[in-house]
């Protein structure tokens, strides 16, 4: 069986997806259907949604600010940097021995 890569929805997609079925009382197959996402994926929309009290769709998808954008931007950075330093780490660790007199294999 082919694997269908794993999809990015924004909030605003959720949160609509979400509102066809709690607001415009479509069953969860249908709407599902209809915008072309997996019946589970909106099954588990639908149980957030339900279990913050719908504060999601209260919300009316809330444009991303620019801080938070900033904020997601330097956690990537920061993670590659960390892989970065755990990478050199290991590099450095290996060379020096390699360069100690009497460790060669």
């Amino acid at each position: 069986m082919e694997r269908i890569p794993k999809q990015d929805y924004t909030d605003t997609f959720r949160i609509e997806a979400v509102r066809l079925v709690l607001e415009k009382g479509l069953p969860i197959a249908e709407a599902a259907r209809q915008i072309a996402v997996p019946k589970g994926t909106l099954s588990t929309w639908i149980e957030k949604a339900r279990a913050n009290g719908s504060d999601a769709l209260k919300s009316q998808g809330k444009p991303v600010s620019d801080v938070v954008v900033e904020i997601r931007r330097l956690k990537r950075e920061l993670a590659q940097a960390r892989m970065e330093r755990d990478i050199l780490k290991k590099a450095t660790a290996y060379f020096a021995k390699e360069l100690m007199p009497g460790t060669h294999s």
